[in-house]
């Protein structure tokens, strides 16, 4: 599978009288826009191509589904108010962009060094990021859109699943709603995690879709984390980043990971 072929595979599946294919040779990106509003959704060819090497059908089926309700999305109005239930956090890279392709800034807040927190809302299917253009047409103060989706974040289930590898345990979270790595920011939880941990505590949130937790009893359990935090890095729908962090004293620090050593 190359470039052209996977453009024109999208390009058959997505085709809409509503919308427009524009492809961009020199980065390898093919933008679908909706033709009454201008807004679209870009993707880049060389990342979809990567997970079909894996994925096959499935890497092709998920952008389709994803890029179609995100244009879904962005047409019509979109309220805030009567639907505070429904604003969530969501964790981004810090190399993700600061504002929609229109130039309206997003809302976000820093978080860590390799992190932010984003604010969404979320529309059942996909969800749509909230930008301060929205804050202003709705009257929401910065403050309100925090607390109301901290709230809601704390209030989804989190359930674990434990491995153990060579004496180090992890726990993993997948429960696929979108805002996993959102619980990230559930200090109570990490809290309860705390109390659990035997030897040191750290955590991953390599895509949208997982959260790790690690319990470190040797040095090797640093190198485990490393590999298994990379490869969900490489195979995630929205990756966010390959380090792990350290929680220390309610505080997470970026750890670099080198062979059998660790280096703060």
């Amino acid at each position: 599978m190359d470039s052209k072929k996977m453009r024109r595979e999208l390009e058959e599946r997505l085709k809409s009288p509503e919308r427009t294919f524009l492809y961009d040779r020199e980065k390898d990106q093919l933008r679908i826009e909706d033709k009454q509003t201008g807004r679209g959704i870009t993707v880049a060819l060389p990342g979809i191509i990567a997970k079909w090497q894996e994925q096959k059908e499935k890497a092709i089926e998920e952008t389709v589904y994803y890029v179609a309700e995100g244009l879904s999305a962005m047409t019509g109005d979109v309220k805030l108010s009567g639907k505070e239930k429904n604003i969530f956090p969501v964790i981004r890279s810090t190399s993700f962009p600061e504002e929609a392709e229109e130039g309206v800034p997003f809302f976000f807040d820093s978080h860590t060094a390799e992190t932010r927190i984003y604010y969404a809302l979320d529309m059942g299917k996909t969800y749509r990021l909230i930008d301060k253009k929205l804050l202003e047409l709705e009257g929401w103060k910065e403050t309100q859109i925090r607390e109301t989706a901290l709230f809601n974040m704390r209030s989804l289930s989190a359930k674990f699943k434990e491995d153990q590898v060579a004496g180090n345990i992890f726990y993993f979270l997948n429960s696929n709603d979108g805002y996993d790595a959102s619980r990230i920011l559930n200090e109570r939880l990490l809290g309860e995690m705390k109390s659990k941990v035997e030897g040191t505590m750290a955590i991953a949130v390599p895509h949208q879709d997982v959260l790790i937790i690690a319990d470190i009893r040797n040095h090797t359990g640093y190198d485990i984390l490393a590999q298994m935090t990379m490869s969900f890095f490489a195979s995630g729908r929205v990756p966010i980043t390959a380090l792990s962090f350290l929680y220390e004293d309610n505080e997470l620090e970026p750890i670099f990971i080198l062979g059998k050593n660790k280096t703060k």
